[in-house]
């Protein structure tokens, strides 16, 4: 126990001389949560709308003046007239035009009907459909306040309601992801190339020479990556809830503990590429680009896993993320317990016994 601890120093000593090994270890994961949860986000904020109001009077300027109040709009300009608004689209300002029916008030009074055209930017369509839905809601609203005791012959109400995320805030989905990722990357990264570096610089043979058994000086250069990941986790729970408000509505304990399974599935993975690589810039390369491409496209953190082919279906399986994913979102979003994580659990599990036995299978115990 005592040259393990001892060894386990020595890795921590490597880590803390190499400024570098530093800045991606603590400064990368606080960068990419910042980045990635203000800057990744699917609300839509502060569109710029432009406005053709040919007759001002006080129900289009009520209109206008909620559309104005809410945090979903910012009105860029007046338009004069119809021929202005391709020009006002492709200077780029604009999302979305709000176009009023001449004599608006006086068409909604005696004809009881008058008409409004929102025409938007469907260069992002996505957008465009949540822009123009934003604007019809708000308008919606704004009818129902001009003349609360009008009654359609039929009327069918419909009353939503939005479970976990009523605000639909962008970082109740992202945080999750984001965290999932930065642990990923680090633990596998990190672990790999501190192993590939000792078969680089020919040491290993020299370590592999000492009395401690090969699987204990595996072990003292995997423990200081995994306080450091546990680290870095609880650095980003606090940042998530702290500066991002995003609740943790289930069990600390539970999510502590899930995300040390999901932690050491990494590191093993991490061993795993250390043991099929021979120089830290193959080791580099597979994990970054073997994990990070499937993290942000099969993880479901960006885009939903079931809209995919099936074959992608299938695959996304074999990325760690996803299941975690889905773990921190039923833990921090939604407050679940053990009875619904356990299969996710599971198969962290088994995927982290699956990559420490092939990666003590492939271990060479002598290096050529």
């Amino acid at each position: 126990m005592k040259q393990f601890i001892i060894f386990v120093k020595k890795e921590f000593y490597h880590i803390l001389r190499d400024p570098k090994t530093l800045i991606i270890i603590i400064g990368l994961p606080i960068i990419q949560i910042l980045t990635f949860g203000f800057a990744l986000t699917n609300e839509v904020k502060n569109s710029k709308i432009a406005i053709l109001n040919p007759t001002i009077d006080e129900t289009t300027t009520k209109i206008v003046d909620r559309l104005e109040a809410s945090r979903f709009f910012e009105i860029e300009k007046s338009i004069n007239s119809p021929n202005d608004l391709d020009a006002a689209f492709k200077s780029g300002k604009i999302r979305m035009a709000v176009v009023f029916q001449n004599n608006f008030q006086s068409n909604l009074l005696h004809n009881k009907k008058a008409d409004i055209q929102l025409i938007t930017d469907a260069s992002d369509p996505n957008i465009a459909t949540m822009v123009s839905n934003y604007a019809t809601a708000i308008i919606n609203d704004a009818q129902t306040e001009l003349n609360p005791n009008y009654q359609m012959p039929y009327q069918i109400n419909i009353a939503t309601r939005l479970f976990y995320n009523p605000q639909q805030i962008g970082a109740y989905s992202f945080v999750p992801g984001i965290m999932a990722m930065v642990l990923l990357l680090i633990s596998t990264m990190m672990t790999s190339l501190a192993i590939v570096r000792e078969k680089e610089l020919g040491s290993m043979e020299l370590l592999l020479a000492s009395p401690m058994k090969p699987l204990v000086l595996i072990l003292s250069k995997v423990v200081p990556y995994l306080i450091i990941s546990l680290f870095n986790w609880l650095m980003i729970v606090i940042l998530s809830v702290w500066l991002m408000e995003v609740p943790i509505n289930g069990s600390f304990l539970l999510l502590f503990l899930v995300s040390l399974v999901f932690i050491v599935a990494s590191l093993a993975l991490g061993l795993f590429i250390s043991s099929i690589t021979d120089s830290q810039q193959v080791a580099m390369m597979i994990s970054l680009m073997g994990m990070l491409l499937p993290t942000l496209i099969l993880s479901g953190f960006m885009f939903p896993i079931e809209n995919m082919p099936l074959p992608l279906q299938v695959v996304s399986n074999i990325v760690p993320s996803k299941w975690y994913y889905s773990i921190v979102k039923d833990i921090m979003i939604k407050g679940l317990g053990i009875n619904a994580i356990w299969k996710e659990t599971l198969v962290l599990v088994g995927m982290t016994l699956f990559f420490i036995a092939v990666s003590l299978k492939k271990f060479k115990i002598r290096i050529s």
